[in-house]
């Protein structure tokens, strides 16, 4: 996924596999798209600031 990830409210740590994930059930022609994409923006993203994922937890 892109840069934006790291404050996207579907993306967290997960700890069977011991490192970070998206969250949003995407299939595989969905992940194919967003990774391909030229402009770099999943449709999915969801803005989420440190307050309201921390409170996520």
């Amino acid at each position: 996924m892109d840069s934006q990830c790291d404050t996207c409210w579907y993306y967290e740590y997960d700890e069977e596999w011991d490192e970070e994930v998206c969250r949003m059930d995407l299939d595989e022609d969905e992940r194919y798209r967003i990774l391909t994409d030229r402009n770099g923006q999943c449709p999915y993203y969801r803005q989420g600031d440190d307050y309201t994922l921390a409170r996520r937890q």
